[in-house]
């Protein structure tokens, strides 16, 4: 007996140490479940990036015509410009970026201070980018004007005179039509129901402006007149009758500028001058002296003289007589 009890007591300490093993091993697989199916999830499980919130864009800034946008990016509604609703009608013109209402009124055959006045500005200096102005007469035919065509010209302009611009407070506009015409003496503008004018602008005596030789010759997009040489304080004189609608230097590359309209069909620029002897609105007549030939804004004494048809700079040698 006891040598069998001693040859069976390791068998079954061998026993119990495998069933000791085999209970701890399932003890751990208890507690590793539990660990999985506790409501604690491990950090990893956190990390999906967040979800986008989306943002309206903000739309670009597009001078004063644009909406600006507000402090939460929410983009306000656009500003209404001036003459919107005016827009690709004839007798206007839609502001561009660049553009001066002097610019604009030479290229249109017309007064600064006219188109000032038909459209109510208090400081023609300040124009916005897709504003509509009036370019013509509200006694004129703006159809008319419309189908003999207006071209635009590349010049560069310099703030205006805003004082000198705005009428005296209760001062009525002057009309564009008879008054005008017996003021200046000047064509009266032109109303559908006089087509006979029309033909009549067309029919100007005209007079060379300088008696100096021509140094270039008009060139259409790069030379919109002739280059007429003389000496420092020979006389220039206006082209025909007509009345002053600029005296200034406030277009760069054309130095002190006197400007001629002759009707509601042409005008005329005289460029350079050292002196200029007339104001503006005064009547003038062919062959008067209007200034002295100089070189301001240019390299030499010369005078640089334009004749434009409804603003629209054209060959002067078709119009002016033969030497």
């Amino acid at each position: 007996m006891p040598s069998s009890s001693f040859l069976f007591r390791p068998s079954l300490r061998t026993s119990l140490f495998s069933g000791g093993q085999r209970l701890l091993s399932g003890m751990l697989v208890l507690v590793l479940a539990g660990c999985a199916s506790s409501p604690n999830k491990a950090p990893v499980e956190d990390r999906k990036p967040p979800a986008r919130v989306s943002r309206p864009a903000t739309p670009p800034a597009v001078g004063a015509s644009a909406g600006e946008t507000s402090a939460g990016g929410v983009a306000e509604p656009l500003k209404v410009l001036p003459g919107a609703e005016n827009a690709g009608k004839p007798g206007y013109y839609t502001v561009k970026p660049g553009d001066t209402l002097l610019r604009i009124a030479l290229d249109n055959g017309q007064p600064w201070r006219d188109v000032v006045r038909w459209n109510g500005l208090e400081n023609p200096n300040l124009i916005e980018v897709g504003q509509v102005l009036r370019v013509v007469s509200p006694a004129v035919d703006a159809s008319a004007v419309a189908a003999r065509g207006v071209a635009s010209a590349r010049v560069e302009a310099r703030p205006l005179d805003a004082k000198a611009a705005v009428p005296a407070a209760g001062a009525a506009s002057a009309p564009a039509g008879a008054a005008t015409a017996a003021k200046t003496g000047v064509s009266a503008p032109l109303t559908a129901q006089s087509a006979t004018t029309a033909a009549a602008d067309d029919d100007v005596v005209w007079a060379w402006p300088a008696n100096g030789a021509v140094n270039a010759k008009f060139e259409e997009g790069r030379n919109n007149g002739l280059e007429i040489s003389g000496k420092a304080g020979d006389p220039v004189l206006a082209a025909a009758d007509g009345r002053v609608m600029y005296v200034g230097a406030d277009l760069r590359g054309l130095g002190n500028l006197v400007i001629v309209k002759h009707n509601n069909t042409y005008l005329t620029a005289y460029a350079h001058n050292r002196a200029l002897l007339v104001k503006e609105d005064q009547v003038v007549r062919k062959g008067q002296k209007i200034a002295e030939m100089g070189s301001s804004d240019s390299d030499r004494v010369q005078l640089h003289f334009e004749i434009r048809r409804v603003g629209k700079p054209i060959d002067p040698a078709r119009l002016l007589p033969a030497r």
